[in-house]
């Protein structure tokens, strides 16, 4: 599963992220322990560790002593306001930046957005798009 490029423990922790983003992770659900990690998916504690620690730091998940990780209140919206920003940084300005180097009009760029938006729904492909 966790076969991409990136450290194991970043993967760990991306994996963890969508899930919370998608809702199957909710506030106050307990994620797998390192151990339970470990033994699923044949990495070494520490990895899970690793990640776990990070995203403690993030404040995705939080520590119940004794008990083991939980997912925090708040993670998702979070999580949510975290990648609008990033998106709106690292995919739509340099995507305006671009539009501007090639002389496209902000009001043909406003009307090709609002053109493609009507064919989402709550912000997922309708079946023509999938």
């Amino acid at each position: 599963m966790f076969d991409g490029p990136e450290p194991i423990y970043v993967q760990i922790a991306t994996w963890i992220r969508a899930q919370v983003l998608s809702g199957e992770l909710g506030e106050e659900e307990q994620v797998m322990s390192t151990t339970q990690f470990a033994t699923t998916f044949r990495i070494n504690p520490a990895t899970a560790a690793k990640a776990f620690s990070g995203l403690v730091e993030e404040g995705v998940l939080y520590k119940r002593r004794g008990l083991g990780m939980f997912v925090a209140a708040g993670a998702r919206e979070r999580l949510l306001d975290e990648y609008r920003k990033r998106y709106f940084e690292d995919v739509l300005a340099p995507a305006l930046q671009q539009a501007d180097i090639l002389g496209i009009p902000t009001d043909e760029v406003v009307a090709y957005v609002v053109g493609t938006s009507g064919k989402r729904t709550s912000g997922k492909p309708t079946t023509e798009e999938s």
